[in-house]
Parts: C-alpha cells; structure tokens; sequence
C-alpha cells in the first residue's frame, strides 16, 4: 500500500492535553505526543452524494452514490469503521461482523469495498480484468477455488472469484460488479464453503442501479456519465492551474462532477490537505468544459484528475489520468 499522510504522531518534549467542556472530563493527549490531521478525504458540498458514505442500519448496508441496497444477514453488524479512501481510490465502504448468535460464523466477515477505476495502479479497466489480475498475483500460499466466472444475482451480472489459504482454513468468495466507474466488490469470508454459499443466496436480494454490470457502469440517466481522462485540451473552454502555497510531496486525486453547461458543479477530494482542497476548489471554479452531449442531448459528466506528485509506480500502470 502506498504511503499516504493521514493521522500521525510527532514527538515532542512536552505534553497536551485537551479538555472536553460541557462533560467534566479532560481527553489527554500520552505525554510527549500530539495529533496532526493531514491529508483526508472532503467534498465541496455536503448535500451531493460521495462514494464513501454509505452505512449500516436496521441490518441493512445502503450507499447513496452507488445505488445499493444490501439486506444483511439477521444480527451481522459493523463494529469498526474502515480508513479513508486511499491516494489509489480504493474505499473501504463497510467491514460487518456475524452477531454472537450467528452459529458457525465465528471466523465469517463480509467486506464491501470499491476500486475507483480513474486510479487504479493496475491494468484493468473493468471487474472482470481486475479480478484476473487479483488471480494472477495471488501469494503462493493462496489457492485459487474458484477461477474467475460471470454469474448473475440480483437480475446484475457480477464476475465471481473464490480462493482459500490451506493454512489458516479459510475461504474468501470476492463478487465484482462496476457502478460509476468503480469496480464494487463483495468479500465473504469463512471457513466453511456451505455458509458462504448460503451468504451468496442472500446478495440476491440486493437492489442495484440499472446501468450496474461486470463489464459496464458508466452512468447516464439519473447520474453523470462517467468518462475517463475527460479534462483534455479538446473538451476544454477555459482551465486555470492551481497555486500552492506550499510544497507537498502527495498525490491528490480528486473526482469532479460537470453539469450541462461545461461547469464544475462537485468537487470530491479524496486524499488532499485543507490547504491543498482550497487552491484546487479556486482554479476548478475558472474551468469550463464543452458542454457533453449524447445523441443531441446533454448530459452531466464525472470525470477524474490527478493534481499535485503522482504516486510512485507500484504495478505495471494502466494509463491515468492527466497530470497537472
């Protein structure tokens, strides 16, 4: 995983501490330590919907930006939120335990995460590639149970992957299926296959948008289209560069949504620092785009942009975004 600025701790020689009013208590700092907030994920609106916001309520997992809605199995609940999105887009969207009542689960967990595929390291550009890719790296201590096929459940077609460690006697079931230009997986995980079918049978009461498929996904109706490397000198009216203030060393990843006359109407960074957010957000305001249409008529439009350095080489890269 690539280093990304988070939280994280500086030394020094003398303590903080920091009251909490209105409790009569006093949160402490260990001595010697204090917090610095870097680099996090943020929106220029709280009312547009972001990829990481899903949640888990009434055994139930729903996720506004994507369009899910996925019915859990009776007890399982979310005990430990997930990190931020990574500087590769990769979201952790929820990470759901089996209750104490759930018999033979005690090793079973359902993992939902999303790969944005405007920033993936790897060459994929839809599920079904980046699951052949996961096939083809697997460690040697891992072993393929199920190669890659396509499947249908929940009236979608999902590409399903399922491996399994001789060591540790567990199974993993990854189901992929892409919504917005993101490779939306499912990982079940136990140790015994019969429950893990059993879990399969119930994703098919999950409800998805219309346009989800293993091999499709990208918007239109009631979402933007979503296009790739969209801010190119040909679609473009007017573009004004950024200006830091200071000099950082992270890449920043940022999605924006374009409305039907060419403006930025949605900025969603997510990996920046406030400082980084704030030149970003200026300069994109200046952008204008030419208006996309569609068979004559006008469509919004998500696109993705990489500012600031880009991430070191990890994998052989697919081709990015461009670069400003």
């Amino acid at each position: 995983m690539r280093f990304r600025f988070l939280c994280f701790l500086i030394v020094l020689v003398s303590s903080v501490s920091s009251p909490v009013r209105g409790q009569g208590v006093q949160n402490k700092v260990p001595s010697g330590v204090i917090l610095i907030k870097g680099a996090w994920s943020s929106a220029s609106d709280s009312v547009t919907p972001v990829p990481e916001g899903g949640s888990v309520a009434n055994d139930l997992f729903s996720d506004q930006y994507f369009g899910i809605t996925y019915p859990l199995p009776p007890g399982w609940a979310e005990k430990y939120k997930g990190p931020p999105p990574s500087d590769s887009g990769r979201y952790v969207l929820a990470q759901l335990s089996p209750g104490e009542a759930s018999r033979g689960f005690d090793r079973a967990s359902i993992s939902i995460a999303a790969q944005d595929m405007f920033f993936t390291p790897v060459p994929a550009a839809n599920p079904t590639e980046l699951i052949n890719y996961m096939r083809d790296h697997l460690q040697a201590d891992y072993k393929v149970e199920v190669p890659p096929r396509q499947i249908k459940m929940a009236d979608r077609s999902f590409t399903l992957f399922g491996y399994w460690s001789p060591v540790a006697q567990l199974h993993w079931y990854v189901v992929a299926i892409q919504i917005r230009c993101h490779t939306v997986q499912i990982v079940l995980t136990n140790s015994d296959t019969k429950l893990l079918e059993g879990l399969m049978q119930g994703m098919n009461k999950m409800k998805l948008p219309s346009q989800a498929s293993s091999t499709g996904g990208a918007g239109g109706g009631a979402v933007p289209v979503c296009i790739k490397d969209f801010a190119r000198d040909e679609n473009m009216i007017a573009r004004v560069n950024p200006v830091f203030n200071e000099h950082r060393f992270n890449p920043v990843p940022v999605r924006i949504i374009i409305d039907k006359e060419g403006k930025v109407k949605h900025i969603h960074f997510l990996s920046a620092f406030t400082d980084q957010a704030k030149a970003i957000t200026d300069a994109l305001g200046q952008w204008r785009f030419k208006p996309y249409r569609r068979d004559g008529q006008p469509f919004e439009v998500e696109t993705g942009i990489l500012f600031g350095r880009p991430p070191p080489p990890t994998a052989p890269l697919a081709t990015v975004n461009r670069r400003f």
